[in-house]
């Protein structure tokens, strides 16, 4: 009696560890994925246009007047455009974080185009919610990755990185040439021996003064 009960035990754990995986493994890996919103605005001009949009050259939904859907991929670069083949973006999606891409028409000579424009986070959301209602079942081609359900955001976008501080060696001031405390100028020479006093001096030029004039009295012209 005592084995078949500890038998009925371990089956009963195991049984609660295997749905513990089955609920949570979903639940880790979808949100891991980033998710693209594509929108377009309501506006008059070209609002029967319902222009494709596509994601590596595979067809994700008809983009209608005033609407949009959300599209879940995995991580990686990705190219998205409409059906003007020359317009176009290129992404490299990170886990976890929110894209928005706007629908554009330009007119064209025979009809409009779709062009895609990749907006800021805080942009997208705000013009998403302006008003805009998710893409009518039936316009979303691609059913596995497109979900046209209401867009809630109800976590907060990431804060903006901040800009790189200067380390402190980079901080350090510049090295600076010692201050010149005074500086004397003359217009006669200095002389020759710092030793000789201003007497001294005086005495050498009275002394070559006599000198000059006994040789012009010694040697008249």
């Amino acid at each position: 009696m005592g084995k078949f009960r500890s038998v009925l035990i371990l089956l009963a754990l195991a049984g609660t560890f295997l749905s513990a995986q089955t609920v949570t493994t979903p639940q880790s890996d979808a949100s891991a994925q980033p998710t693209v919103y594509i929108y377009r605005y309501k506006q008059f001009v070209g609002s029967a246009l319902q222009p494709s949009v596509y994601c590596d050259e595979v067809q994700l939904a008809r983009m209608e007047n005033g609407r949009y859907f959300a599209v879940k991929l995995d991580p990686g670069k990705h190219t998205f455009r409409s059906n003007d083949q020359q317009s176009g973006v290129e992404l490299d999606l990170k886990a976890g974080q929110e894209y928005f891409l706007r629908v554009e028409i330009a007119t064209g000579m025979l009809k409009g185009h779709g062009r895609l424009v990749l907006t800021a986070p805080e942009q997208g959301r705000f013009e998403v919610k302006a008003g805009l209602k998710p893409l009518d079942e039936g316009k979303d081609v691609d059913k596995t990755r497109v979900s046209v359900e209401q867009a809630k955001f109800d976590t907060p976008l990431p804060a903006p990185a901040k800009p790189a501080t200067a380390t402190q060696s980079q901080a350090q001031p510049l090295p600076q040439e010692p201050a010149v405390r005074e500086v004397v100028l003359s217009d006669t020479a200095a002389p020759a021996d710092p030793q000789t006093s201003l007497g001294d001096a005086a005495r050498v030029a009275r002394q070559k003064k006599q000198a000059a004039s006994n040789s012009a009295v010694s040697n008249p012209q």
